[in-house]
């Protein structure tokens, strides 16, 4: 359409994420210590992806073909029966310990695709729908694959974070597990994106102050732990390097953090005192306050929005839209509790569920609400003590005084 900054924003979305992508792949693999030029300028070509695809579809035709002389043996647990659970060994040969590094890699790679570039895309183009008032059929198609690549890397997120958090257990997810994780995070983020569409299409230049506070709390969040934790700085990262170098892959780490939160719960917890830099504990309270504080967030814009919505939204039943928003996003609420609660692989090594979890937080809050009261009602009966102690010592005072005159008056009648 001519407009310049439109286009500014869409290049932007569209490269820096690639470029990131690239980066996690090269880090992932350690190109950089190993003699590769020819791969290292495809990856400045933007064509990492597809020799990492080729390279990993040639090492899976030659797996079977050849005995490697070197295999590793790794011990998995089973998932508990009746209170046992048996541990089985497997062997694993070079070629699929890279096979299972090029997943791990496309893994990452997909989480950074999502959120670093097709939720910003997305929030662009249908900002750019409402603008407009028109959804062409180009841009439809546009949003529609954004939107499944955010769902898809959250997905992903998700198993990765199972993964990490039970790497002892052999884990594996049934497909109901995976239409829960689907339905959870489609209703999540295509309700969040269109509350900040919403309210950023009537308050421009304060949707930035809310994007910026949101993105700069969840940045420096895992940083305030760290610090909090007096833990030394991790130098586990990569042998190969610096200090500075290690700082730069923290910081990257932490700013897709920051850019998951920014859509959706990010189930995989950045810890920087871990070896791991995930956190292995599954926090439920921490995961309760983030949802009634993004549903209370999201009601505050939609109520801004209905407030200082403009003549384009005449034609809009208001009332229902802000209805159906929060409606959508307690329903992900809810795919969310049938995740955890039924769904889960590893639900039978949760110490508590998240039922009880948010029993005890709706407890916690009910008797800070209860002891709010009865503070209240104590200083009430505080200052309406001395009130009383007046009354009463005036009304003795009316008793003495008519006592008084009905005596002076016997004693005159006598």
């Amino acid at each position: 359409a001519g407009d310049r900054m439109w286009q500014t924003l869409t290049l932007l979305f569209a490269l820096v994420p690639c470029a990131l992508v690239q980066l996690s792949l090269v880090f992932i693999h350690r190109d950089v210590s190993r003699d590769r030029p020819l791969v290292l300028l495809l990856h400045l070509l933007q064509l990492g992806p597809l020799v990492r695809c080729v390279e990993a579809l040639y090492i899976y035709f030659r797996a079977n073909r050849f005995e490697e002389p070197y295999v590793s043996i790794t011990k998995k647990r089973q998932m508990p029966k009746d209170g046992y659970s048996e541990e089985v060994e497997k062997e694993v040969g070079q070629a699929e310990g890279k096979l299972c590094t090029h997943r791990s890699a496309f893994s990452r790679a997909s989480v950074i695709q999502a959120f670093l570039g097709s939720a910003p895309q997305l929030t662009l183009q249908l900002y750019i729908c409402v603008l407009q008032q028109e959804v062409t059929v180009a841009r439809s198609i546009f949003m529609v694959l954004s939107l499944l690549s955010i769902v898809y890397g959250a997905l992903r997120c998700n198993i990765l974070a199972i993964k990490i958090k039970y790497d002892d257990y052999d884990v594996q997810v049934k497909p109901a597990a995976y239409l829960c994780i689907f339905m959870w995070r489609s209703f999540e983020i295509a309700t969040r994106v269109t509350v900040l569409v919403l309210f950023g299409s009537v308050l421009r230049i304060w949707v930035f102050l809310i994007v910026l506070l949101n993105f700069l709390g969840f940045f420096f969040y895992p940083w305030i732990l760290f610090w909090l934790s007096k833990s030394p700085f991790p130098e586990n990262i990569e042998k190969e390097l610096s200090r500075l170098g290690t700082t730069i892959v923290l910081c990257l780490l932490t700013f897709l953090y920051a850019g998951i939160n920014m859509f959706c719960w990010s189930a995989a917890q950045v810890e920087l005192s871990d070896p791991d830099l995930i956190s292995k504990s599954q926090n439920w309270y921490r995961m309760t306050v983030y949802y009634i504080v993004r549903l209370m967030e999201n009601a505050f814009l939609l109520l801004m929005w209905y407030i200082y919505r403009t003549d384009f939204y005449l034609y809009v039943c208001a009332p229902m839209l802000f209805l159906q928003l929060l409606i959508g996003y307690c329903m992900g609420i809810f795919f969310m509790l049938v995740f955890y609660q039924f769904c889960h692989p590893c639900k039978k090594l949760f110490s508590s569920s998240i039922t009880e979890a948010l029993l005890s937080c709706f407890k916690i809050l009910y008797f800070i609400c209860q002891h709010h009261k009865s503070t209240l009602l104590k200083g009430k009966v505080a200052m309406k003590s001395p009130e009383n102690t007046d009354e009463a010592r005036g009304s003795s005072k009316t008793i003495d005084s008519q006592s008084r005159s009905i005596h002076q008056s016997v004693s005159s009648n006598a």
